[in-house]
């Protein structure tokens, strides 16, 4: 029974919901108004004109001034014909500066340095250290002398001979240094010890005292008894 009842009211929504569907497919309407389309039939076209600009206004020419020539410029064209002399004109068709208005005499303009002959070179400089006594240099003066002490050694061996030294000489003629170049071994200090006490005239090198250096000898010989 319950079933049936169920079937029954099942059947009876599925025909009113159909009938409603049915109804609506049915059912005619007032059909819509359909829009004017946009169209440019009122509109006017715009035309584009280009506008010309206006001619620039002329330039104001006025003539350029001559410039300046110098009357004692030198001329640019060879001139047509001779002209006579003004009577400013020098020897050999020089210009005389000093008639010139503005010139000045001796022919020396304002700002101008006049020519000066050129000074005499100066003397080379002296020497630093100690020059070899040459040919062109005066020949120092012994000015003291002191005798060599013969040594007793040599003496008693009889032995004589020359020692050559090589002695430095200062600017006030002192001999500062000593040194052997030909030797006698019983002879040579007392030979050196000699040489350190001499003394000499300055040695002048273009008039300015120089120190030197130079050759001395000294002769050991033994007295006959």
């Amino acid at each position: 029974m319950r079933r049936s009842f169920t079937f029954i009211s099942v059947v009876a929504h599925a025909i009113v919901i159909t009938a409603a569907l049915i109804v609506q497919v049915l059912a005619v309407g007032p059909l819509p108004i359909p829009h004017a389309p946009l169209t440019f039939v009122g509109s006017m076209p715009i035309r584009l004109v280009d506008i010309p600009l206006p001619p620039p206004a002329p330039r104001a020419t006025t003539p350029a001034a001559p410039a300046e020539v110098s009357p004692n410029a030198a001329p640019l064209v060879a001139p047509s014909r001779i002209v006579d002399e003004t009577g400013r004109e020098g020897p050999a068709g020089r210009i005389n500066i000093g008639a010139v208005d503005g010139g000045i005499a001796d022919g020396v303009m304002p700002g101008t340095v006049a020519q000066l002959p050129p000074p005499p070179p100066p003397p080379p400089p002296a020497p630093q250290g100690p020059v070899h006594l040459s040919s062109g240099m005066q020949v120092p003066r012994k000015v003291v002398n002191v005798d060599p002490v013969y040594p007793r050694t040599a003496q008693a061996a009889h032995i004589e001979g020359v020692v050559i030294l090589e002695a430095t000489i200062d600017t006030r003629g002192r001999v500062i240094d000593v040194r052997v170049l030909r030797s006698m071994p019983l002879l040579d200090q007392a030979a050196v010890d000699a040489v350190r006490q001499w003394i000499y005239t300055p040695t002048l090198l273009n008039g300015v005292p120089v120190p030197i250096v130079m050759t001395v000898t000294v002769n050991f010989k033994l007295q006959d008894r």
